[in-house]
């Protein structure tokens, strides 16, 4: 295994690089070069038939990272990857979340190395495209990025045109990245903003019940507030439980607790209801262990997570 941090792109003009900085804990688990091959390169999500795409031809290079951490958010991992493109010069054609991909049909769609190199969640992931035209042709850059409960993975897709100067791996410093730890209302506007999302400390149920069971709930209200300084954000309610029960059954009352918080935010804090959703995901992504009782009762939560983009 190849330890190694980041990937060089042309800076525009003079003979200067860039490195496309992944973090610290990051591994580089499969690369392939290719000095003429081509891509589908998407340009849209799955309209209902296929990814709409455009085919780019040149030196190709191919990579998938693993960040070693718990509890990564999907963008947490791409929003520092984006920015970087886009000082470097590069103009996102595509930029989507899970569904707004086209989820399933999206993911089988393009081009994605085989796991277990590259695991993408269903229920997660991230995809951006970028190009740059410069003097010697057309480059293309595309990232997905998902994660398991153990680790990030970011799939990298470069092509440059052929005898184009394209530097080198290299291995940079940088800092490792972690999850956040559970929110507080104090700084749930920040967790939302770092990682696309926060445990809405305090929200909370009585044992299979789909009932709040607090009428003054600050992490609402904080997450309400959020909302309305940023007016183009839209917000996934999704509920969590402990693994005691049958997967269905934790998905469906998980589902619906999540659709109890969404009409407590509609009612009582002013939330535009199209700009919020409710889901469910059981006991699928645990944040603690589900063998001691202090875990179950982390892993009962309900979660905000950010699915439009924070311009």
């Amino acid at each position: 295994m190849i330890r190694s941090l980041g990937l060089l792109l042309l800076w525009p003009g003079a003979l200067t690089a860039q490195v496309l900085t992944l973090p610290g804990n990051a591994t580089l688990e499969v690369e392939e070069v290719e000095p003429l091959d081509s891509y589908d390169l998407p340009t849209g999500p799955w309209d209902g038939m296929r990814v709409p795409a455009q085919v780019v031809e040149g030196a190709t290079t191919r990579q998938v990272w693993r960040v070693a951490a718990e509890g990564l958010a999907s963008l947490q991992l791409l929003r520092p990857l984006r920015d970087q493109l886009r000082a470097a010069g590069y103009e996102v054609i595509l930029e989507c979340d899970t569904e707004g991909c086209g989820g399933f049909d999206f993911r089988f769609g393009t081009a994605v190395a085989a796991p277990p190199a590259m695991q993408v969640d269903l229920s997660d992931f991230r995809y951006l495209s970028a190009t740059r035209r410069d003097a010697d042709g057309l480059r293309a850059v595309s990232l997905l990025v998902s994660r398991t409960p153990q680790a990030g993975f970011v799939q990298v897709i470069r092509v440059v045109p052929v005898g184009a100067e394209a530097p080198d791996l290299t291995a940079p410093t940088a800092q490792a990245v972690r999850a956040p730890g559970p929110s507080t209302t104090g700084n749930l506007a920040q967790a939302l903003a770092d990682t696309g999302h926060a445990v809405l400390d305090g929200v909370t149920f009585g044992s299979g019940t789909v009932t709040l069971e607090q009428a003054d709930l600050p992490a609402l209200q904080a997450l309400a507030d959020y909302m309305a300084e940023n007016p183009a954000l839209l917000v996934s309610i999704v509920g969590h439980t402990d693994s005691e029960g049958g997967l269905d059954g934790n998905i469906a009352i998980s589902r619906r607790r999540a659709a109890a918080v969404v009409e407590r935010l509609v009612a009582d804090h002013g939330v535009a209801r199209g700009r919020l959703t409710a889901a469910g995901m059981g006991y699928l992504s645990p944040i603690a262990s589900n063998l001691d009782p202090a875990g179950r009762e982390a892993n009962r939560r309900v979660e905000a997570v950010v699915t439009g983009p924070i311009e």
